[in-house]
């Protein structure tokens, strides 16, 4: 694919170009913004970044595996590397921040947790603590950056504070998310009831609208269990922008969480729910990029979940639960364009149990190494954040 000027302009991205020279540390003097996105529910990563190179990958999803990159297909996946390509749905938004160098990849991603439990991991993951070891329930490692830092100006787009920001004093939270509702609300429930007061169907609409009350109650608990309450792509998309005005202008570490991710049923391929929520969620990024205007280039995004899925499709064209994930690094003056930290080849021969992404890269030692670059942290200072890691400089920033 080749990227031109009007290329650029045509999908609003010119204005996102960076000297590659430029690092964080050469940025405005003014201290750095990061803003953690957390995909509740499990995201499918083989779906996103394709290991197009792998035979085996092609063999176990019969119908729901991205085509291979064909260079006379501008609509097709995107080959990033020999062995890696990214999927159609994002190729005019990560795509491009990609060959600018602002994005890159983490595949073999994750956490030693392996309860394969949304709750669990999730939970595992924001407190940022050992595993193995004693934890404490109400300390989550981005209060502990907090708490070293003596402030940064901390925010949450959610319903309620996340357990990653609770134990550090009083931080605000802001909710994203327009919360379901039934197709009648309770005041157009009682006007159409009170129509057929006298009617012979009156018991019958009552009844009715009961049960689409009862409906519409049990669908948006089931959606939201994984998603703990997370915002849609959608609505990530539509307040990116709001979001980065006010990281812009006053927030310094923010946190926000998108669910929709467990796709047990009718993943999708190239098109579907999965590719339609990567697509949702891209553009809501590349809008968030453009909303911070030159702060941009002192920002950095990671995007991460809780785990990945099944590198096999199961019996309903979708995924399971899994283990390793693919992280991804955002930012204006990233040293990206490239997929970084341990890697094997995807194949059955790699899996973890036989079924699963290995995590080779641990997140803890990812997230170390960004914040270690970011504010200079020490080694004493690290280990209150992360005790026992040992941070891994990726020389994204």
């Amino acid at each position: 694919m080749r990227i031109t000027r009007r290329h650029l302009l045509q999908t609003g991205m010119a204005g996102l170009t960076a000297p590659i020279a430029a690092r964080l540390y050469a940025a405005p003097k003014s201290a750095p913004r990061f803003l953690l996105v957390f995909l509740r529910g499990g995201y499918d990563c083989a779906n996103l970044l394709i290991p197009y190179a792998s035979a085996d990958y092609y063999a176990v999803r019969p119908r729901i595996a991205i085509a291979r990159p064909d260079p006379q297909k501008d609509s097709g996946a995107l080959a990033l590397d020999a062995q890696w390509a990214l999927a159609p749905a994002v190729r005019d938004t990560l795509a491009l921040l990609y060959t600018q160098r602002q994005l890159a990849f983490i595949p073999f991603a994750g956490t030693e947790d392996l309860s394969r439990s949304h709750f669990e991991t999730q939970d595992s993951i924001e407190l940022g603590q050992p595993v193995n070891d004693a934890r404490d329930l109400r300390s989550g490692f981005l209060a502990r950056l907090v708490g070293v830092l003596k402030g940064g100006t901390p925010i949450a787009f959610t319903d309620s504070l996340p357990l990653a920001l609770q134990g550090h004093g009083d931080i605000p939270n802001i909710s994203l998310r327009s919360v379901g509702k039934p197709t009648f609300d309770a005041r157009q429930s009682a006007l159409l009831a009170s129509l057929y007061a006298n009617h012979p169907l009156h018991a019958a609409v009552e009844d009715g609208l009961e049960l689409r009350a009862e409906v519409s109650r049990a669908m948006a608990d089931e959606m939201s269990a994984a998603n703990r309450n997370a915002v849609t792509t959608k609505g990530f998309e539509l307040e990116a922008e709001r979001m980065a005005r006010l990281m812009r202008e006053q927030y310094r570490i923010g946190f926000v969480d998108i669910g929709g991710w467990d796709t047990h049923v009718n993943e999708g391929a190239a098109n579907g729910s999965l590719a339609t929520g990567l697509e949702s969620l891209a553009r809501g990024l590349r809008s968030y990029a453009q909303a911070l205007g030159s702060e941009w280039s002192n920002t950095v995004v990671v995007v991460l979940s809780e785990f990945g899925r099944t590198f096999r499709e199961n019996g309903n064209q979708g995924t399971d639960h899994g283990h390793g994930s693919v992280y991804w690094v955002l930012s204006g003056s990233l040293n990206g364009g490239r997929i970084c930290g341990e890697q094997v080849p995807v194949g059955l021969a790699t899996l973890f149990q036989g079924r699963d992404y290995p995590v080779l890269n641990d997140y803890r030692a990812i997230l170390g190494g960004l914040f270690t670059t970011l504010w200079g942290l020490s080694a004493s200072q690290l280990e209150r954040i992360f005790p026992t890691v040992s941070a891994v400089d990726l020389h994204l920033v």
